[in-house]
């Protein structure tokens, strides 16, 4: 599924100290909420089928759950944050099951358990005149895209660290974070530098970050996924 997101403007919702911002800080709020505060459902007017996001006790903690059966839908949050001054992005999450037909490089096979999908702002003097075409032409063709995202996924078999363009487009950039089912069922803790990262993905420094969002989709698959989602946060330096 192409994830496209609308253009994201800046939040007061963070929890935030001088060395960490915590954008989503599940873990201290009830689960009788549905939607974190700070957070919005993103859907898409050709899927129909929604994959579903509540929030849950697990142990002693909060976290929110995510379900897709042959659907697609997110959770976005709007931000403004600098990858200069906080480059490095840290959450963690589990899945169930992995997705058998999830494949990287085909339209039919973009569906992941879990994703992490970050994106940038819009900086057209920046980009070629050639480039600013083929965006203006992905646009028409595939709506409101981001000019430029990372999307960390949990492959099926794909390498870990594995840096391709999205099936759709090369305006979004996958990542292999994790892959494979070795560790189903249990919490993966991943911190990764975006700021390097996107100056390998895209080969030029990030703009500001405006948009961070949390997926769990099916509908290219028709296949069912759960996973689950804690706190993520962005850091001046590694933790």
């Amino acid at each position: 599924m192409l994830f496209v997101l609308l253009t994201v403007l800046a939040t007061s919702t963070m929890a935030s100290t001088a060395e960490k911002l915590v954008v989503g800080h599940f873990s201290s709020l009830p689960a009788t909420q549905t939607t974190p505060k700070g957070w919005e459902p993103l859907s898409f007017k050709k899927v129909r089928q929604h994959s579903r996001y509540s929030l849950i006790r697990e142990g002693e903690t909060t976290v929110i759950k995510a379900v897709s059966q042959a659907g697609a839908s997110g959770l976005l949050h709007r931000v403004t944050i600098d990858p200069k001054k906080y480059p490095i992005i840290q959450w963690r999450w589990r899945i169930e099951r992995l997705i058998k037909k999830s494949n990287l490089y085909e339209k039919n096979g973009d569906d992941y358990p879990a994703r992490l999908y970050i994106t940038f702002q819009y900086e057209a003097d920046k980009l070629g005149y050639i480039r600013r075409l083929q965006y203006q032409t992905a646009r028409l063709l595939l709506g409101d895209i981001p000019a430029s995202a990372i999307n960390y996924v949990w492959a099926n078999k794909a390498v870990i660290g594995t840096i391709t363009a999205n099936a759709y487009t090369d305006f979004t950039q996958m990542i292999v974070v994790a892959s494979g089912a070795a560790q189903l069922g249990k919490w993966v803790t991943v911190t990764r530098n975006i700021y390097q990262d996107y100056l390998r993905a895209f080969n030029t420094p990030p703009p500001l970050i405006n948009g961070i969002a949390i997926m769990t989709d099916t509908d290219d698959t028709g296949e069912q996924a759960t996973a689950y989602y804690g706190d993520i946060s962005f850091r001046k330096t590694p933790p």
